[in-house]
């Protein structure tokens, strides 16, 4: 009877060796994958959303509601981090992230090229404009063209109101018309008071949001116009110091979409996907 002796081949030590290799490689590829950000506070996602927007985002009692608190939960599960919801008014939103109070934003951001050039955008929805006047007031503008010489209010730092100012030059001075006086509040309900208190003739909205308005409000408000005005996308902001959590972000929408749930919130709100060419158009000069 012979012992059984190993016997060493080098070729099968070297595919041996190149295959242990490949799966330490994809193993780390994968760990670093599903590995978390980081973030502000190690383990937490700190999301500035101005809380006073429905139905994008507000206080269902003493918790974050709307579409973006919704996208924001799923999105962090994805990204292995906890939600935590700053609210911060609308004009302050840019000014927080880069000075590093907040690690997102998620409050129904319009990307303009101007904003394109503070902060990184992820665009996921797109959405309009709407008009609202007083019900019986006898003034229903169906268009921007139609408020020259008028009052409108707006929430502070909205993207539709240089483009309400060039509505004005453009069209109210050159036919001899006056200007269109633009009235910023801090809130949306406070533009909509400044409505039913008489102080402004109209108020631009955004088409969600002024839909929920006028539903609130028992018919004492009506929209106006009848096609979405200066349709814009809409984008989740992160800071340009910060490519490592956008990367992640980007990722972690992909996600949603394979798994169906980015479909299904957008349908919930009646909001839809931009294309391509309405992101670049929209990022602009910035692109």
């Amino acid at each position: 009877m012979h012992a059984y002796r190993l016997s060493f081949s080098p070729r099968r030590a070297l595919v041996a060796g190149v295959t242990g290799l490949m799966l330490l490689v994809l193993q780390g590829a994968a760990n670093a994958a599903t590995q978390a950000p980081p973030t502000i506070a190690s383990g937490t996602l700190t999301i500035g959303s101005d809380l006073t927007y429905p139905p994008y985002a507000f206080m269902d009692g003493d918790t974050p509601a709307g579409l973006d608190p919704e996208f924001m939960k799923t999105l962090s599960s994805h990204l292995q981090l906890k939600p935590q919801f700053v609210d911060t008014r609308f004009a302050n939103l840019i000014l927080g992230i880069n000075a590093k109070r907040i690690d997102i934003i998620a409050s129904a951001l319009y990307v303009t090229p101007e904003r394109a050039k503070q902060i990184d955008f992820v665009p996921y929805f797109k959405t309009g404009g709407s008009l609202l006047a007083l019900t019986g007031s006898g003034f229903k503008p169906a268009t921007p063209e139609a408020l020259c010489g008028k009052r409108v209010s707006s929430i502070k730092g909205a993207s539709w109101i240089p483009k309400l100012a060039k509505v004005s030059q453009d069209t109210c001075a050159m036919k001899g018309l006056p200007a269109i006086d633009v009235r910023e509040f801090e809130t949306s309900p406070q533009a909509s008071q400044a409505l039913l208190a008489h102080a402004v003739d109209a108020q631009f909205e955004d088409s969600a949001v002024a839909k929920m308005t006028v539903d609130k409000m028992g018919g004492r408000l009506a929209i106006t116009s009848t096609t979405p005005l200066f349709p814009v996308v809409v984008g989740l902001g992160v800071a340009k110091s910060d490519p490592a959590l956008l990367a992640a972000v980007k990722g972690a929408l992909d996600t949603m979409k394979h798994d169906g749930e980015y479909a299904t919130l957008l349908k919930r709100y009646n909001v839809a996907e931009p294309t391509g060419e309405e992101i670049a158009q929209a990022l602009g000069a910035a692109n």
